[in-house]
């Protein structure tokens, strides 16, 4: 899938004169940067040649148990220089494997790969990889979650401005912002946790899926063929496989693994947006550690380097959702190769930038830092204007009439805004009701009517709600590894 060795087989230069992939060296988890290695990789592929061979074996073929105990004895010991050289000569990954493998086999070299095709191991290995690197995501994503929920919790009845078109609207709180950030997460984990059990083990199928080299290895017995597939699909821990393929499996899963990972990448990148958005604001910020520079040339300066960074990858992730597009959609019949180099680099960085993201996410969520004060003051710039309605109610109530109060209310709004837009001065609108004797009926429910908790709603209810019915149970098959906290690479 990912080159993560010496480039093809030309000898490994010092790691500052070579190109290296930023999301291996700076960004990436060691544990899926693992996964997607050349050590990995070829130790599955030996892995797979051995449970076939055990499968072959067990179902009658002449593999005898001496065989099984030298491919078990050497399934960690790689040649990778001797791999190379061969596939230089060979031009051919998997039989260069081959015989590197069968060079410390040389009793097995014989029964090594019996019956199958390059896809036998490429394909398989491809899948249990997708597999795994779902099972390392998801609890990451898990956390991110429940970060984002304890936030939720604390601050459901804090109110704040709403903006729509950022521009201001009518208050909602904190919390309740928060929530709209996790029900994308939710989905998310839902879509990834469903794509990781839907996916298949492509098994023992042949050079076109017809599985005729194994049905003449095993002389016409149908029964025995489907045993095999059956048994290798089980030792690789699949429930399935997939009854039809061509050469490969469909490239329709490739297509759907990276469209839940751009997805992920969607959400990540309008969380961290809204950030963004509110560190300039100066109402919320991501943390900020003792020693961090925000810039070389402005010392005072608190940049969102986190959700920039955040905002970044995960552009690139939505855009490698359109690779696996092109390359089903160009699989002549039963296979064509030019889907291969390609997957080995979508696939894996598609992976490496979501593991990225999620950590670097989970970072951000653990020290969100908010500020009431500032928060307050903008919805006492804003509240006024949406308290209207209110204070004409109240003045009806009071004895007034409806229509004046709202003529009234109109000439003082102009005031005060343009006392806002063209001196740049402060909100004014309740200071001149308050003046005005019109009001006088009403100026002792002015605290009351402008108590920004009478306008979120049920807003507070609603986090509430959410974080009971929806959030907690999603989160509960993942309570064993929510205390672990994130580690930034760089």
């Amino acid at each position: 899938m990912a080159a993560g060795g010496d480039c093809g087989g030309r000898e490994a230069a010092c790691e500052y004169d070579s190109y290296r992939s930023p999301l291996a060296s700076r960004y990436a988890s060691p544990e899926m940067c693992f996964l997607f290695s050349d050590k990995y990789k070829f130790r599955t592929w030996r892995q797979l040649w051995l449970w076939l061979a055990e499968a072959e074996q067990t179902l009658g073929l002449p593999v005898t148990e001496e065989q099984i105990q030298e491919m078990k004895s050497n399934l960690d010991n790689i040649d990778f220089k001797m791999a190379a050289e061969e596939e230089k000569q060979l031009r051919h990954d998997v039989m260069a494997h081959v015989h590197t493998f069968a060079h410390c086999c040389p009793k097995a070299a014989g029964i090594i790969h019996l019956g199958a095709t390059s896809c036998y191991v490429g394909d398989n290995t491809d899948l249990i990889i997708l597999r795994n690197a779902f099972d390392l995501l998801l609890p990451k994503l898990a956390r991110v979650i429940s970060r984002l929920a304890d936030f939720a919790k604390e601050r459901a009845d804090l109110p704040t401005l709403g903006f729509t078109h950022f521009q201001p609207a009518q208050l909602t709180t904190v919390g309740k912002r928060c929530c709209l950030w996790i029900q994308d997460l939710c989905m998310d984990l839902q879509n990834l946790k469903r794509v990781r059990d839907e996916l298949r083990f492509r098994g023992v199928k042949g050079t076109t899926g017809t599985q005729a080299s194994f049905l003449q290895l095993f002389e016409g017995d149908d029964q025995k063929v489907e045993q095999l597939d059956k048994m290798v699909t089980e030792k690789a821990g699949f429930k399935r496989a997939f009854i039809i393929t061509g050469q490969t499996y469909t490239r329709k899963v490739d297509i759907e693994v990276l469209s839940v990972l751009a997805s992920l990448g969607a959400s990540v990148h309008k969380i961290c947006t809204d950030i963004r958005l509110l560190a300039n604001l100066k109402e919320m910020e991501e943390p900020f550690e003792k020693q961090q520079i925000g810039s070389s040339a402005m010392p005072y300066k608190r940049n969102p380097m986190r959700s920039e960074r955040c905002c970044s990858l995960a552009r690139h992730l939505m855009a490698l959702a359109l690779d696996p597009l092109q390359t089903a959609s160009v699989q002549w019949f039963e296979r064509t190769l030019d889907d291969s180099a390609n997957r080995r680099i979508c696939l894996a960085e598609a992976f490496l930038t979501a593991d990225t993201v999620l950590n670097t996410l989970q970072n951000i969520s653990e020290g969100l830092v908010v500020y009431p004060k500032v928060i307050e003051r903008r919805i006492r710039q804003e509240l006024p204007f949406m308290a209207t309605e209110n204070i004409i109610m109240a003045m009806v109530k009071a004895g007034g009439n409806r229509q004046d109060c709202h003529e009234k209310i109109r000439v003082l709004s102009q005031q005060a805004a343009a006392v806002v837009k063209q001196e740049g001065g402060d909100n004014d609108l309740i200071e001149r009701i308050q003046a005005d004797a019109y009001f006088s009926p009403i100026h002792s429910q002015l605290d009351h009517l402008l108590d920004p908790s009478s306008f979120t709603g049920r807003a507070s209810q609603q986090v509430q709600r959410f974080l009971e019915e929806e959030v907690c149970p999603l989160l509960k098959p993942y309570e064993s590894v929510m205390k672990v906290k994130a580690e930034l690479c760089l």
